[in-house]
């Protein structure tokens, strides 16, 4: 009589182009689970595509996937995100140098990255088997079915969808991008009822389609608060930029009803920034999304309620409460409020570029749009660190990039260390007294006219990709006849209102404004919406801490 077939092993497929590191990787991996599973290796993206398109034929389950990041032809991102297609269910691995580690943070947005390996991994009984331990438990407890997702139809110039997809990836949610002209694309259209005229075209995970979604509407949908849960609360921050997590951390964490509320996205500028290598803490440097992600989950951890995509309209002073407006109309009050609106970047006013932006002119989008721009020369506008950061990150995998700086130099305005970096990366070069004059372009970016500041001359290049970065506005403007400003929108505070240091008209308490308290007693501010503030991570996130401290005092004094 026949004997029934053995059960298959499921598969552990690794891939890497270089063949030393294929065949340790494949070593270390049948020396532990050999007897489990069946090793797979292959040298590149297209052969481990055809044995995964293989193995699905015939039956096979893939447990893990690892994929090398710096492959020829197809880097380990596209793989995988190939790959996901084929067995959905797998668990995937990125194995990565150190200088590529942004890259793995980001997929984590692209392909719901399981994890990143920092190669080499030796020991592997240290670094590689409880990685590949956890991602096996996970996936037998798993029961295999395709991870739902959110997706993403749209045009690659199109500004809205952009928009859409900075908003998801700075709020850490998972999705897969579609181009309108691809097959999947056209299928999801179509399932949707839709013809893409109207893009972009959102899928929730749970089959809801949503059509030029605004943030509100896409932020409930994906899992995002946006209501919040009581009516009064301790305090509520505004802003959550480093400053107003520092605040909501330390808030909640010393038991105040704390409320956190955010127009667009957790993180604010530095949640933008590529890498950070001047804060305390982290020599090696941390990506901002990476930092202020830890940020709002600590903050969560400790009981702060977060709202995303919530704008706040006014301020208002009713009794002992102050009360925060919001754009629709709805409210919510507290014992205190600290302001945390931080800065945008103030757009570049030159002919062409409002009508282009999102369509190849981009501010503060280099992490979202640097894969589209690979291989392609780029322009970076400004002349500050977070233009730098820019440059730099942008510099990985662009062909050249070219740094505009209104400025003589770089000195007056960037930290030492990344004027060191760029000056010694290849691909970037720095124009001094250089403006951007006009953008041209009828549906996308097509060419930039620059222009030599003390020569007066002229010259048209040819530019797909503007990336701008001049300086910062404060988003102040809803403070108006609320709290005192100075004549840039910055918020005035303790010992600054006034030339004496006396208090301001007006101030009621017998005792003196608190060092960042404003004109409205219980209302504080911290970051850089503040007048005379450092604009750095650090003392941002600093001041909210402070902020916090100074509330404890003026709730006990109340």
């Amino acid at each position: 009589m026949a004997q029934p077939a053995a059960p298959a092993r499921t598969v552990i497929l690794t891939v890497d182009d270089d063949p030393g590191v294929s065949r340790a990787v494949a070593r270390d991996l049948r020396r532990r689970y050999g007897e489990s599973h069946r090793v797979v290796r292959a040298e590149d993206g297209e052969t481990a595509l055809d044995a995964l398109r293989e193995l699905k034929l015939r039956g096979d389950q893939v447990a893990v996937i690892l994929a090398d990041y710096r492959m020829p032809r197809m880097n380990g991102i596209e793989f995988l995100e190939r790959a996901m297609d084929i067995h959905p269910a797998a668990r995937r691995v990125l194995l990565t140098a150190y200088a590529d580690t942004n890259a793995a943070i980001d997929a984590i947005n692209v392909i719901d990255l399981d994890h990143y390996l920092l190669k080499p991994w030796d020991p592997p009984e240290e670094k590689l088997y409880p990685v590949l331990d956890d991602l096996l438990a996970a996936w037998r407890a798993s029961d295999h079915r395709p991870v739902p997702v959110t997706k993403v139809v749209g045009h690659r110039w199109s500004a809205r969808s952009s928009e859409v997809r900075e908003f998801l990836a700075r709020n850490q949610v998972p999705y897969r991008w579609y181009s309108v002209d691809e097959p999947e694309g056209g299928r999801l259209l179509e399932a949707a009822g839709q013809d893409g005229r109207r893009l972009p075209l959102v899928v929730t995970p749970e089959g809801t389609p949503l059509v030029e979604p605004e943030d509100a509407e896409l932020a409930g949908q994906v899992g995002l608060a946006t209501t919040p849960t009581e009516e009064f609360y301790d305090l509520v921050v505004i802003g959550g930029g480093p400053a107003g997590l520092g605040a909501a951390v330390y808030g909640a964490s010393e038991g105040l009803r704390t409320l956190l509320v955010e127009r667009q996205a957790t993180g604010g500028q530095a949640g933008q920034s590529s890498r950070i290598e001047n804060y305390l803490g982290f020599p090696d440097g941390v990506s901002g999304a990476q930092l202020t992600g830890r940020a709002r989950r600590q903050a969560a951890r400790f009981g702060a309620e977060i709202l995303t995509a919530r704008e706040v309209a006014g301020l208002e002073v009713n009794g002992a409460a102050r009360t925060v407006r919001f754009s629709d109309g709805s409210a919510v009050a507290a014992h205190s409020v600290i302001l945390a609106t931080g800065v945008s970047y103030r757009q570049l006013d030159a002919p062409g570029l409002a009508e282009l932006t999102g369509c190849g002119v981009f501010y503060g989008s280099a992490l979202t749009q640097a894969p589209s721009c690979a291989n392609q020369d780029v322009y970076v506008v400004g002349g500050a660190n977070s233009a730098g950061q820019a440059a730099m990150y942008l510099a990985r995998n662009c062909r050249s990039v070219t740094l505009l700086v209104r400025g003589e130099s770089l000195t007056a305005s960037m930290s030492h260390y990344l004027i060191q970096q760029i000056e010694a990366t290849p691909n970037i070069s720095v124009r001094t007294r250089t403006v951007v004059e006009a953008a041209h372009g009828s549906d996308r970016l097509d060419k930039l006219s620059l222009r030599h500041v003390d020569s007066g001359e002229d010259e048209l290049v040819d530019a797909q990709w503007l990336f701008v970065f001049i300086g910062a506005a404060p988003l102040t403007g809803w403070l108006d006849g609320t709290v005192l400003r100075d004549p840039h929108g910055f918020i005035l505070a303790g010992p600054d209102m006034t030339s004496d240091g006396s208090p301001p008209p007006g101030w009621e308490p017998v005792r003196p404004p608190y060092h960042l308290e404003t004109s409205v007693p219980g209302v504080f501010v911290a970051g850089d919406a503040r007048a005379a503030s450092a604009k750095r991570v650090a003392s941002a996130v600093g001041e909210g801490a402070m902020a916090v401290m100074l509330v404890h005092r003026y709730l006990e004094q109340s």
